[in-house]
């Protein structure tokens, strides 16, 4: 079956679909022994793709982690300013990881991480309205800023899906939404007249943040995999446990 180049890099784990989009843009891609360029289209089975002319090859078993993401740290792979990326955390794992959508820099908490680009699509993608739920920390006027954040929002001029708004009391609230916009916690609560303190994301699409410290990560169980609706949730690759 032909595919895009980039989705096909991204399902091998040797980049995200967006990094695949570069390389291609670069000339690092080739199809049979040609050049690549962007939007082409391959079929593994009967094409030989090449990244910097390596054969790509799909791992015969992923890796899928849960990291607690410490405050101060990027969710990529290098960062061109010289910030701490979350790639350092988790360098021992055995295989080269990207992070399943963003935590921002002040953010802490659930990260998933994982070389199952096909997996990693399927989670970020709106239509699969996977639940993450933050505990946010806030200050200002909370009583009025609930209604707001209940009701019907916008960000950009575009509507956003109802958000589940709880009140755990003392500037506390626990925030559950499905769509993950950029900053999109921060700028409700912006919006309902609320400064954010701290934000913590301690679940998603069914997983808990549990009990693991900050900066640590560990490899998903099989009953998480299922949940996420993992294809292979008893195969992955017998990472090193940090």
């Amino acid at each position: 079956m032909r595919e895009r180049l980039q989705k096909l890099i991204s399902a091998a784990g040797l980049a995200s679909r967006r990094r695949a989009e570069e390389l291609i843009l670069a000339g690092r891609v080739s199809v049979n022994g040609k050049t690549a360029g962007l939007g082409e289209r391959a079929d593994p089975e009967t094409d030989a793709v090449c990244v910097d002319g390596r054969p790509l090859r799909a791992p015969a078993v992923h890796t899928y982690i849960m990291l607690n993401k410490p405050r101060g740290y990027v969710c990529t792979l290098r960062d061109e300013r010289g910030r701490r990326t979350v790639a350092e955390l988790v360098a021992d794992a055995g295989a080269r990881l990207y992070p399943v959508g963003r935590l921002d820099l002040n953010s802490d908490g659930l990260l998933l991480m994982t070389d199952d680009g096909a997996l990693a699509q399927k989670l970020m993608h709106p239509s699969h309205a996977v639940d993450k739920v933050y505990r946010a920390e806030v200050a200002g006027d909370v009583e009025a800023a609930l209604p707001i954040l209940r009701g019907p929002m916008e960000l950009d001029g575009r509507p956003l899906a109802p958000a589940k708004v709880e009140h755990l009391g003392a500037g506390v609230l626990r925030v559950t939404i499905h769509e993950g916009r950029n900053r999109q916690v921060r700028r409700m609560c912006a919006a309902a007249g609320l400064r954010v303190l701290r934000l913590t994301r301690v679940a998603e699409g069914g997983l808990e943040l549990d009990s693991l410290p900050p900066g640590r990560w560990r490899r998903l169980r099989p009953e998480e995999l299922r949940a996420l609706g993992c294809a292979d949730p008893e195969s992955q690759n017998p990472a090193k446990m940090p």
